[in-house]
């Protein structure tokens, strides 16, 4: 399955019946920047979802600041979108190298909706190239989606608590590296990492302008990991840790689990 389309390709299916557009931009500084920029301008025909609102849950005491949606509740969200569940491919775009994207991109797979891809190089590689953009809300048509959650994508905080060379798992921090190395954090109650994460920064899935690296890069990113343990990722949140498990998903790798709470869940819990 090829999880990323190029923008010449969606330029010319703009008008695909069976085709379904989503803006995902967002601004963790101003959770209300990204559903402004849309309705300013999108993609012709894009519907909007939004990190919080739609592609998380509310957040509780633990679960991180990101927990999991309702899969119901989504389900419902992408059924009144058109998205026939199977059938219907989702292209997920955002103007933040992926991340955003990248949540959608992991979301729908764990529903069990494979058919789902990400644009490389997002909103602004598509103004860039003088495409066209769009104010015009999108009208839905009525699709039938019912979510087949995939076991095993997941894993509770118990399963990275005592990560060592012995486990059967490898754990992958996907965040920047000073927050790695716990220099700074911007975000969460204090700096740090789990004990024995390699460092993965999301970032270096892309290039400063929001191009996916080759597949053969992507290939080498990860071909120093054990090759006989479990990858699991996390990140602060669970949400741009999917960058990484999209990046495992373009070179061929086996999908990581997703220890979903990330470093702000082991915050809550420490």
């Amino acid at each position: 399955m090829n999880y990323v389309v190029e923008i010449d390709w969606l330029a010319g299916n703009l008008d695909n019946i069976d085709v379904v557009m989503i803006d995902c931009r967002f601004s963790l500084a101003d959770p209300n920047l990204g559903r402004q920029k849309y309705l300013e301008s999108h993609i012709p025909g894009a519907h909007y979802l939004d990190l919080n609102q739609d592609l998380s849950a509310p957040v509780q005491k633990y679960g991180g600041r990101h927990p999991l949606p309702d899969p119901d509740i989504l389900a419902a969200k992408f059924a009144q979108m058109g998205i026939e569940f199977g059938k219907i491919l989702v292209v997920a775009y955002d103007d933040s190298r992926l991340a955003f994207a990248s949540r959608l991109w992991w979301l729908l797979r764990y529903y069990g909706h494979n058919q789902v891809a990400v644009l490389n190089g997002g909103y602004p590689q598509w103004l860039q190239a003088g495409l066209p953009a769009s104010t015009a809300q999108p009208v839905g048509r009525l699709a039938t989606f019912v979510p087949q959650v995939q076991p095993g994508w997941t894993v509770p905080i118990a399963d990275v608590s005592e990560v060592d060379e012995h486990s059967p798992i490898v754990l992958i921090d996907s965040r920047e590296a000073d927050r790695y190395a716990g220099i700074r954090e911007p975000i969460d109650p204090w700096a740090g990492r789990i004990s024995g994460a390699y460092n993965y920064p999301w970032q270096e899935v892309t290039d400063a302008d929001g191009w996916l690296l080759s597949e053969p890069l992507q290939r080498q990113r990860w071909q120093n990991l054990p090759a006989d343990k479990t990858k699991v990722i996390y990140c602060g949140s669970g949400v741009t840790a999917c960058v990484n498990a999209l990046s495992m998903a373009i070179a061929g790798y086996p999908d990581p689990s997703l220890y979903v709470g990330g470093w702000s869940d082991w915050c809550a819990h420490h």
